[in-house]
């Protein structure tokens, strides 16, 4: 148990009394918000120079693309490995690597002349900001004891503020300054991290000698193999003249599947696996996992769509388009802030049948016509804020339920739970637009994608009467 001061601060659990530095709650996470910050404004601001780095860098919008899609692949390939990593040689230190190794990326990035050299700095950027996020939730979960739960929870409006600035601060940069502004602002952030997470974030325990098991390397080449092919093959689909039955997208898929088989046949036999197969499919993670990649994922892919959605149907410029996602990230900010703070008394399951039944709602009315006289730029907001509210009661309850589970393994299960929901995102938007790609009518398919959508999130809510139920903190 922890032992605060009337300063806020709290004695190390780790280390006995007298010894150990105290711990000032307050700034160790502000170090971890301001890295999660800056991770989740990288995801969305280099959107808003494509445009620009095609013509600096005297390449196709395709190529350019790429540095979109390199960094949600290796996002995706190394978030496991990064969890393992953080429980096997320390969460201070991983935080620290990864947050290192993000700097020098961006740094690299913004000086990078070549799109095929940007692209592949593109990859290691996103090796670096995917440990970020395991490593956190560690140091949250090892040092914040009673406060935890809240801690945790909080990361989902961190999140969405950086969702919803990155367009802004991405279109300000090319506007005023360069595409390459926007992998140079990372440096000062985070060279201002490691600095106060050398000075607040507690030094991980020392472990007796011999006691690192051997990196289970088999399953590591496995699961990142094979979800490399896998969303390779996504990513096939959905570009131009790539279809289902596209010997590039069918072997890739196939291959894909094979080895995440072998994956999950290798760590139900391996002494020391990469991840212990309960993590991933036993009881009460299993249904987890599958509701963060449903509520998280496709939620996700639906929210990144509205713009283009806006565009094709109603005609709204990108301005305007571009604005709409304000309205869905204010209503996740300020409703998992509210459920944050009810979440002890509510439970889990509560917010996420609330939270749910609200997401759906959003996204059918997404796809209907504007009622009345309302003009379609407002009921497109009031859906978005729709989204966003459901999204945001869901956040905390859903991040909360896998944790609370296996503390001891709190990096490797938030690894997973951001895996999955990347996993379902990337599959939401490269179906839609493979599926837009051969339509004469893109609006019009759109919102029919977004009435399935919102009709799966419905036939999903039964799957969350098996989510093991808590209240209180843990």
């Amino acid at each position: 148990m922890n032992v605060e001061n009337e300063a806020g601060t709290a004695r190390d659990p780790l280390n006995p009394p007298g010894r150990g530095k105290p711990i000032h709650r307050k700034w160790v996470f502000t170090v971890i918000a301001l890295a999660l910050l800056m991770m989740s404004i990288d995801g969305t601001i280099v959107a808003t120079a494509l445009h620009s780095m095609q013509h600096e860098l005297h390449t196709s919008i395709d190529l350019a693309g790429w540095t979109i899609t390199a960094y949600s692949l290796g996002f995706v390939v190394v978030l496991p490995i990064a969890g393992k990593l953080s429980e096997q040689y320390g969460c201070r230190r991983v935080f620290l690597g990864s947050v290192a190794a993000f700097t020098v990326a961006s740094f690299c990035c913004g000086l990078a002349d070549n799109i095929y050299v940007l692209i592949a700095l593109r990859w290691l950027q996103a090796a670096g900001g995917a440990g970020l996020t395991p490593s956190a939730t560690q140091i949250i979960v090892s040092y914040f004891r009673d406060a935890r739960d809240r801690a945790v929870s909080l990361f989902g409006s961190i999140f969405s503020i950086g969702t919803m600035i990155g367009p802004i601060f991405g279109g300000l940069f090319v506007s005023y300054w360069s595409w390459r502004g926007i992998f140079l602002v990372n440096v000062p952030i985070g060279i201002a991290v490691v600095a106060l997470a050398l000075r607040y974030v507690p030094r991980d325990k020392q472990r007796a000698s011999g006691n690192h098991p051997k990196m289970d390397v088999i399953g590591i080449a496995l699961l990142g193999g094979g979800l490399l092919l896998g969303m390779l093959a996504v990513s096939h689909l959905a570009e131009r003249n790539i279809h289902a039955w596209s010997p590039t997208f069918a072997a890739s898929l196939a291959i894909a599947v094979v080895a995440l088989w072998l994956f999950y046949h290798h760590i139900n036999r391996t002494a020391h696996p990469f991840i212990v197969p309960h993590l991933i499919t036993g009881p009460g993670f299993g249904t987890v996992n599958l509701i963060n990649a449903l509520y998280g994922g496709v939620t996700s892919g639906v929210v990144a769509l509205i713009p283009l959605y806006a565009s094709n149907r109603y005609g709204i410029d990108a301005l305007g388009s571009g604005t709409l996602l304000v309205a869905q990230g204010a209503a996740a900010i300020i409703f998992s802030i509210s459920a944050t703070f009810a979440l002890r008394r509510s439970g889990y399951r509560g917010p996420m049948y609330v939270g749910g039944a609200v997401t759906a709602a959003g996204m059918l009315l997404l796809a209907v016509s504007p009622l009345g006289a309302i003009s379609p730029y407002v009921w497109l907001a009031g859906s978005a804020f729709l989204i966003g509210a459901g999204r945001g009661t869901n956040n905390p309850a859903s991040r909360n339920a896998g944790l609370q589970l296996a503390p001891q393994s709190s990096s490797t299960i938030a690894a997973l739970r951001t895996m999955c929901m990347s996993i379902g995102t990337i599959l939401t938007i490269s179906t839609a637009t493979a599926i837009l790609a051969g339509s004469d009518d893109p609006g019009r398919i759109q919102a029919w994608l977004f009435a399935i959508a919102g009709v799966l999130l419905l036939a999903a809510l039964p799957l969350i009467a098996r989510v093991p139920e808590h209240r209180g903190s843990w």
